[in-house]
C-alpha cells in the first residue's frame, strides 16, 4: 500500500548532520533497518521513510504508518502534550541505545551508535506530523543552514507548547473625595464695605433731577413700579466737589494747552553775504614714465605647452553574486578557512558519458574536514572523506582521501581542488584528476 507523502524539499536547503565521519543521511534507510532487526519498532515508527529524485537534490518523505496527518500546528494542545511525551520516552530509549552502542568493541557497533545520537535532530516543528495521534519526523538527520545541532531535541516544541503571559490591567485608583471647604475668619480685620460698594459722587448728582413725564400705563398691567427717591445732596459739598474734579482735570488738561503758551521763537539772524574766494588755476602734471627702446623677438623659440596629467584607468567593480566562494582577503592572509565553512556544490565542466550531464557533487566542510558526495550515472552515489587548508601563497586546496565509495560497490576518482581569488576575491577553482586531466570549477553555496 502506498504510503502518505509528508513534505518534500531541496538537500540544499539545509545541512546535514552526523557523526563518526558520516552523514546521518547516507544511512537513513541502515539506520531506520537497523533499529527493526533490534526490534525497536516504536523508535522506527517516529522517523519518516526518505526517497531521493533521480538528480539526488531532492527528497520525498513518506509516513511509515497508515491513519489520517495533521501538522504539529494544526493539532490540539492536547493532542500536542501526548506527542510530546510520546518523544521524550522515544529519545529516552534512543540515548540508551547510543550509549550502549558506542561502547561496543565492533567498530560497525560504534559508527551506528554516533549516527543514532544525531539522528533525531529535525530542522523544526514545521517538520513534525501526527499521524493517527503519533509523531513522524521529516528531514530527521538535518538542521537549518548555518545552525547547529540542539543539545535539546524538542527545544523547538516545548517553546510552541508555553502559554502566552496574560496581559497584566492595571486599574486606575478611585479618586479619593475632595475635603469640604472649612468656614474660618481668616479676614475679620477687613473693612466690611468692600471697594466695589463705595457710591461715587459726580456733579450730575448734586441736583435734584426734574420729574419725568408721566406716562400712560397699559390697562392689563397691575404692577406699578416703585421709583426710589434719590438723595439730596446738601449745596455746601458743591465747592468741595468742584475742587476734586479740577484737581482731576488739570494734569489731563496739560499737553492740550493752547499754542499762545509755548514760548515764541528767537529772531532768525540776518544774513551776511560772504565773497567766493578766487579759484587758482592747476596746471597739468606731466607724467614721467621710464620709457625702454622695444625688442622684437621674431627668433625666440615658443616654450612647449606641459603635457597633460595621465588620467587614472577606471576602477571595476565586479558585482559578487551572492552564492559565491568569496576568499575574504583579511581571511586568507591570517591563514583562516571560515569562509569556506558549509554546505557547497561543485560545477564540474565534464559531462557523464552515461548520461551526459556534469555530475552533482557537493562539498560539506567545516573547520578544514568534512565529505564530499557525488552522483552520477545512474543514480550512483558516492562519498569521501575531505581535507582543506591554505598554502603561503594564499592558494586553497581541498582534498580527499582516496577514492569515493559509491552505492554500487565501485570507486569513483576524487580530483585535487585549487582555488585562488579573483576578481572582487570570488574564488578561482580547477579541478585536476591526474596530470593530464585539469578542468574549470565554480563553488556554489547549497541553498543560496
Amino acid at each position: 500500500m502506498a504510503k502518505t507523502l509528508l513534505r518534500s524539499g531541496n538537500l540544499d536547503d539545509f545541512q546535514a548532520v552526523g557523526g563518526g565521519g558520516q552523514a546521518v543521511f547516507e544511512s537513513a534507510l541502515q539506520i531506520r533497518e537497523a533499529l527493526r532487526l533490534r526490534k525497536q519498532q516504536a523508535i522506527v515508527d517516529c522517523l519518516a521513510i526518505p526517497q531521493v529524485n533521480d538528480s539526488g537534490d531532492r527528497v520525498d518523505w513518506y509516513s511509515p504508518v497508515e491513519g489520517s496527518v495533521t501538522s504539529w500546528k494544526a493539532a490540539d494542545e492536547d493532542d500536542r502534550y501526548r506527542a510530546l511525551r510520546y518523544l521524550e520516552n522515544t529519545l529516552a530509549s534512543v540515548e540508551s541505545l547510543s550509549k550502549k552502542c558506542l561502547q561496543s568493541p565492533k567498530t560497525a557497533q560504534q559508527l551506528f551508535g554516533s549516527l543514532l545520537s544525531k539522528a533525531f535532530q529535525f530542522p523544526g516543528e514545521n517538520f513534525l506530523f501526527l499521524v493517527d495521534g503519533k509523531p513522524v519526523i521529516s528531514f530527521w538527520g538535518f538542521v537549518n543552514l548555518n545552525e547547529n545541532a540542539r543539545d535539546d531535541v524538542l527545544d523547538c516544541l516545548r517553546e510552541s507548547l508555553v502559554p502566552e503571559p496574560a496581559p497584566v490591567v492595571i486599574e486606575d485608583p478611585e479618586p479619593e473625595p475632595e475635603p469640604e471647604p472649612v468656614v474660618a475668619f481668616e479676614h475679620a480685620d477687613e473693612p466690611l464695605i468692600a471697594p466695589s460698594t463705595v457710591v461715587r459722587i459726580t456733579p450730575e448728582d448734586l441736583y435734584e433731577p426734574k420729574p419725568a413725564p408721566a406716562v400712560a400705563q397699559p390697562a392689563q398691567e397691575l404692577a406699578v413700579p416703585i421709583v426710589a427717591k434719590k438723595r439730596r445732596v446738601p449745596l455746601w459739598t458743591l465747592p468741595v466737589a468742584a475742587v476734586i474734579v479740577a484737581a482731576i482735570a488739570a494734569p489731563l488738561l496739560w499737553p492740550k494747552q493752547s499754542p499762545s503758551a509755548e514760548p515764541a521763537p528767537a529772531p532768525a539772524p540776518e544774513p551776511v553775504e560772504i565773497a567766493p574766494k578766487p579759484i587758482k588755476a592747476v596746471e597739468p602734471l606731466a607724467m614721467k614714465l621710464p620709457l625702454h627702446q622695444a625688442e622684437v623677438l621674431a627668433n625666440k623659440e615658443k616654450e612647449p605647452a606641459p603635457a597633460p596629467a595621465p588620467q587614472p584607468a577606471p576602477v571595476v567593480i565586479v558585482a559578487i553574486p551572492k552564492d559565491a566562494m568569496v576568499m575574504e582577503a583579511n581571511q586568507v592572509k591570517a591563514g583562516s578557512t571560515r569562509f569556506l565553512n558549509g554546505t557547497w556544490r561543485a560545477v564540474l565542466d565534464v559531462k557523464d558519458p552515461v548520461t551526459g550531464k556534469p555530475p552533482s557533487m557537493r562539498y560539506l566542510i567545516q573547520n578544514n574536514k568534512g565529505f564530499a558526495r557525488v552522483v552520477h550515472g545512474d543514480n550512483v552515489v558516492c562519498r569521501a572523506e575531505v581535507f582543506s587548508g591554505l598554502h603561503s601563497n594564499g592558494e586553497l586546496m581541498i582534498k580527499s582521501r582516496g577514492t569515493a565509495r559509491c552505492t554500487d560497490g565501485s570507486r569513483y576518482p576524487m580530483p585535487e581542488v585549487a582555488c585562488k581569488a579573483g576578481a572582487s576575491d570570488i574564488a578561482e577553482c580547477r579541478a585536476r584528476y591526474d596530470a593530464n586531466t585539469v578542468v574549470p570549477l565554480t563553488f556554489k553555496k547549497a541553498g543560496a
